[in-house]
Order: C-alpha cells, then sequence, then structure tokens
C-alpha cells in the first residue's frame, strides 16, 4: 500500500512555460498571494496542481 500522492513542483521558468506566462507573472501571483511560493530561497519551486488551478480561476 502507498502513501498520499506526491505532489509534483516545478521551477519558476517551468510554472510560466505551463501557464503560458512570463516568470515575471508567476513572481507578481506570489507577492499577490495567488500562489505558494516552495523551495529554497535560492531555487524557487511551485505546485503544478495549485498553479494549474489559478490560471484556470483567472480564466474564468
Amino acid at each position: 500500500m502507498s502513501g498520499p500522492p506526491r505532489r509534483r513542483r516545478v521551477n519558476t521558468e517551468l510554472a510560466a512555460l505551463a501557464a503560458g506566462v512570463s516568470p515575471a507573472t508567476i513572481r507578481q501571483w506570489v507577492r499577490r498571494g495567488k500562489l505558494t511560493r516552495y523551495g529554497s530561497p535560492s531555487r524557487a519551486e511551485f505546485d503544478i496542481a495549485e498553479l494549474l488551478a489559478v490560471t484556470r480561476r483567472g480564466k474564468g
């Protein structure tokens, strides 16, 4: 039996590509509280499921 599914995280550039926006927009979403930043101080990571939910909300 396995545990809960592991959340997939991507870096800023891949997050921007997946969302169809610029890396600056990803960073802006973090500042505005729309998206959670994970990772270390030197390496930002974003949960792909959360990112896709944010992009869907913006289009609706």
